[in-house]
Formats: structure tokens, C-alpha cells, sequence
């Protein structure tokens, strides 16, 4: 097994992670903080768009059964990359849609998937691609959150399904869920 790792952003850190937790060859799913300018920011801080980091997940994901292109796909097909800076009702830049490549290589495949992404929508994708900074892990309470207080979560409940069914529908064969059955 070859552990690599895809820090990417595209809105609220609680959907992203259940999304991701279902694909096969992921091996873990970290909500945190990337893309600001300060140093070990809180939840509260982070939403007050004041600090410059987006909600963003960093994903383990083992090479051998999954491509960090592939990981990019889902995430496009998951997410609105039109919307610049919200996801729905999130709205600042916290939520914004973006890509954190650690190496010269990911950031050639996610301009390809960008491009991608954009030849199979009528708006323009806003997905930025920044520069990987400093890794902040997200308070203990958001991590693995669709599996506890997320399913007694109004929020969580109204928008996470939705993208799992994205997920399902396009990626069949990438779901856990569906392999499990």
C-alpha cells in the first residue's frame, strides 16, 4: 500500500468528509485549515473569513487502488465549482473551492481536472489552485462528523445526502456503500 495525500477544499469541511469516507482506496479523512495567515486557527476564527483559510479536507488515500486525478473528479462531480467562494448558503472565502497540490505533479493534474471539470459545464470554474501551506487539523468535535452529530444535524441532513447520491450515481464503483452491498 502507498499512502499519498490531497488536501482540497470545496466548501463545508462536514460534507467533503462523508463524501470522501465512502470512496474505495481512501484510507483516512482529516477536516482542517489551509490557505491562511494564521497560525493554529480556531473554527470561530475560520468563519469569520478573517484569517484566510478555507475548510478544507486532507484525504489518505492508497495510490495502488486510487488516483489523485480520480480524487479531484469525484470532487468536482460533488461540489458546485462555479460558485466562487460559497457552497449554497456557506458563503466568504473559507468555503471556497480549491485545490492545495503538495508537488509539481498534482498541480499538473489539477489544472487537468480542472479542465475537465470545465469542458462538462456551461460556467466557469472557479477552483483555485494555491500553494500547500501549513496543515491545521480542525477541532476534535469536526472530525468524523456525518457519523455522529451529523445525523441529528438540519444542515448535514439536507445537503450531505445529495452529494452522496452524486457520488453513487457517477462513481458506482468508487462507493464503499455500493461495494458493500
Amino acid at each position: 500500500m502507498t499512502i499519498e495525500y490531497a488536501i482540497i477544499a470545496g466548501g463545508c469541511f462536514w460534507c467533503t468528509e462523508a463524501v470522501f469516507k465512502d470512496v474505495i482506496g481512501v484510507e483516512t479523512v482529516e477536516s482542517g485549515y489551509t490557505g491562511g495567515k494564521n497560525a493554529n486557527p480556531t473554527y470561530e476564527q475560520v468563519c469569520s473569513g478573517e484569517t484566510g483559510h478555507a475548510e478544507a479536507i486532507r484525504i489518505g488515500f492508497d495510490a495502488d487502488k486510487l488516483k489523485y486525478g480520480d480524487l479531484l473528479d469525484i470532487s468536482f462531480a460533488t461540489h458546485d465549482p462555479t460558485q466562487l467562494n460559497r457552497q449554497g448558503n456557506d458563503i466568504g472565502t473559507q468555503y471556497r473551492s480549491a485545490i492545495f497540490p503538495a508537488n509539481e505533479q498534482q498541480k499538473q493534474e489539477a489544472e487537468a481536472a480542472i479542465a475537465r471539470a470545465q469542458a462538462d459545464l456551461a460556467e466557469p470554474v472557479v477552483t483555485t489552485i494555491e500553494p500547500l501551506g501549513e496543515w491545521y487539523p480542525a477541532e476534535n468535535y469536526h472530525q468524523d462528523y456525518w457519523d455522529g452529530a451529523g445525523q441529528r444535524n438540519g444542515y448535514c441532513l439536507a445537503v450531505i445526502p445529495p452529494k452522496l447520491q452524486k457520488l453513487r450515481k457517477s462513481f458506482a464503483k468508487r462507493s464503499k456503500t455500493l461495494q458493500d452491498q
